[in-house]
């Protein structure tokens, strides 16, 4: 189903492979501004393609990858590949190092009809409209988006385990994280991660506006061009995929902060009553943990208070929004149903852009940010299961917005793709 093209990466020059750690940085969507700010001091790094400034910023990033190109910066690699990409990290209250395992390729961009590559989150149009221009201007993938296939034979991971022994880079990064990427230039080999993923659907675990950018330069491409044949460099994307059947991959809860309710505090918790079950708690940092593992379950603290809420089973059969089975099950869809809508009157499509709405992953944040004032509301919330990703993404719905953070994050600057016509390693060149 999936078609997948090794790529002639633009890497930074060898020479300054000793300063990796310098150059790269997190996505754009994850990049705070104290790290942005911190960043944009060193002229060549890879922040400045990413999330370019200026009054014409993706005019700005354009020049500026051209600049780098003329004087050395960036090197185009000579040979097509297949870029290994392993993710060495730990999580709290484990003494277990996980490895998350991948490669970096460029994919066809398909369009969601075609159910070749399946998405489980809206995107926000003004962050899709920013990565159109961008990759309009600079005809530039500047970090890979996140995809995963499913083999249960695992035919790829021995390929990767023996490249990666011999890594291009090897660094510590922003989350902690060891990451660290290798290359396979070997034609048979390429040859065979063509075609195992040619058998398979992709599910988008995350850049789902980076993706949906290249979906929509696609489509304009395509109405531009009267002799359009899908192989032109524009129908590509630049993607890392993951084994989702590895038991390294981890997916960590989102949080949900509200800068202020709409209503009285004692006429929330009254209103909460009517669908839940609330059970005061002494302590609110044991709030995760009591809620972890039980459905429908989630962790509330409102100045100083905190509270277990557990959904009464009643109730979950009166959710009337028009989704699947595989969606009303989700905690998720039981927070913003109920909570959000029935209780608090913001209802569904509010909810996506309601401005005193914000997410948190980091458990301990979300009651620091309510004692400091920075927000009235915390609702804390256990983590989406992969299996519940693929049951959503095969029913064809999506999940509420920022459901799931797959960790680690990619991070950007070990390598940039190219969809320049003169740049592009072609489907008849990956043939081999």
């Amino acid at each position: 189903m999936a078609e997948i093209l090794p790529l002639r990466a633009w890497r930074y020059n060898r020479r300054l492979n000793d300063n990796i750690d310098q150059l790269t940085s997190p996505l754009f969507d994850v990049v705070s501004e104290k790290q942005r700010e911190a960043l944009y001091r060193n002229p060549i790094n890879s922040i400045h393609l990413s999330v370019p400034r200026g009054k014409t910023p993706s005019e700005s990033a354009a020049a500026l990858l051209q600049v780098w190109k003329d004087k050395g910066v960036l090197l185009q690699d000579e040979l097509p590949g297949i870029y290994v990409y392993y993710q060495y990290f730990r999580l709290p209250g484990s003494d277990k190092e996980y490895v998350r395992k991948g490669f970096i390729c460029n994919i066809k961009a398909y369009d969601w009809h075609e159910r070749v590559l399946l998405r489980h989150e809206n995107t926000i149009p003004s962050a899709v409209n920013d990565r159109i221009e961008l990759l309009v201007k600079t005809e530039l993938n500047s970090s890979p988006t996140h995809g995963l296939y499913t083999d249960t034979t695992f035919a790829l991971e021995p390929y990767m385990d023996e490249s990666i022994r011999i890594p291009i880079y090897e660094t510590e990064d922003y989350q902690g994280v060891r990451d660290v990427l290798a290359v396979i230039h070997d034609h048979e080999v390429i040859r065979l991660f063509v075609e195992t993923i040619k058998s398979k659907q992709i599910l988008l675990a995350d850049g789902h506006h980076r993706y949906e950018g290249s979906l929509e330069h696609r489509r304009s491409m395509m109405a531009q061009n009267p002799n359009h044949t899908g192989f032109e460099p524009y129908n590509y994307h630049l993607m890392y995929l993951t084994n989702s059947e590895h038991d390294d991959l981890r997916i960590l809860p989102t949080h949900r902060l509200l800068q202020q309710l709409p209503m009285p505090e004692e006429d929330f918790l009254g209103r909460l009553e009517e669908y839940f079950v609330v059970t005061p708690k002494e302590d609110p940092y044991e709030l995760n943990e009591v809620i972890m593992g039980k459905p429908w379950a989630f962790g509330l603290y409102l100045n100083g208070n905190a509270f277990k809420l557990r959904l009464k089973p009643e109730q979950h059969q009166t959710i009337d929004w028009n989704f699947p089975e595989e969606v009303k099950q989700l905690d998720l869809t039981v927070m913003h149903y109920f909570i959000f809508e029935k209780i608090l009157g913001i209802y569904r499509q509010e909810q996506r852009d309601y401005k005193g709405l914000s997410y948190e992953r980091n458990f301990t944040a979300c009651i620091r940010k309510v004692d400091k004032g920075e927000a009235q509301v915390a609702l804390i919330t256990n983590e989406v299961t992969m299996e519940q990703v693929k049951r959503v993404c095969n029913s064809g719905a999506i999940m509420p917005q920022k459901s799931t953070f797959f960790y680690p994050k990619v991070i950007c600057g070990f390598l940039f793709s190219s969809i320049k016509e003169n740049e592009f390693t072609t489907a008849t060149a990956a043939c081999l």
